[in-house]
């Protein structure tokens, strides 16, 4: 497999109302080819989500937008445009980091949280002095997060999460 320059080409999922910011690293080839988040269908990130604000799993684009809007959550990654191999983490370089300042700017973001360790560790590296805020470190909801069960997962995420998620109206 070959390195390739990739550009993240998705906006934010977000609004003005929107409480929390989750982040990955950057879309996988899978989630590119379905053009939105976490799209591989072994990533646990819309069962997670799902789980925590007691909501049935999004299907499409459209259900995983209103659901994250709906529950105040912020969906975007740390970078912008790198150099990666497939959707190796461990191959990233020349990291090019997205505007977080700006998105928080325009929001009511009062925590943010990072999925897996690579983008915990880009957005301390490029975002943490721009932003001044500590990111919670999130384990993976990647199928590569093996070690970690779905109920797993969800607990944790949900301890996290849960105390900042805006009230259901």
């Amino acid at each position: 497999m070959t390195t390739e320059h990739i550009a993240h080409g998705f906006e934010p999922v977000y609004d003005s109302a929107s409480r929390i910011l989750i982040l990955g690293s950057l879309p996988s080839v899978k989630s590119r080819e379905n053009g939105f988040y976490y799209g591989h269908p072994q990533n646990r990130f819309w069962k997670v989500t799902a789980a925590i604000v007691g909501e049935p799993v999004p299907v499409t684009i459209a259900e995983k937008r209103e659901m994250l809007l709906h529950s105040g959550i912020a969906v975007w990654d740390v970078i912008s445009e790198c150099d990666i191999t497939g959707s190796a983490d461990s191959s990233i370089r020349g990291v090019v980091p997205a505007d977080i300042a700006c998105l928080l700017q325009k929001t009511d973001i009062r925590a943010v949280f990072t999925n897996g360790g690579t983008a915990t560790r880009i957005y301390r590296r490029y975002q943490l002095p721009l932003t001044g805020i500590e990111p919670v470190p999130l384990p993976s909801t990647s199928p590569a997060n093996a070690a970690w069960s779905l109920e797993r997962l969800t607990e944790a995420w949900r301890a996290a999460i849960q105390p900042f998620l805006r009230e259901k109206l």
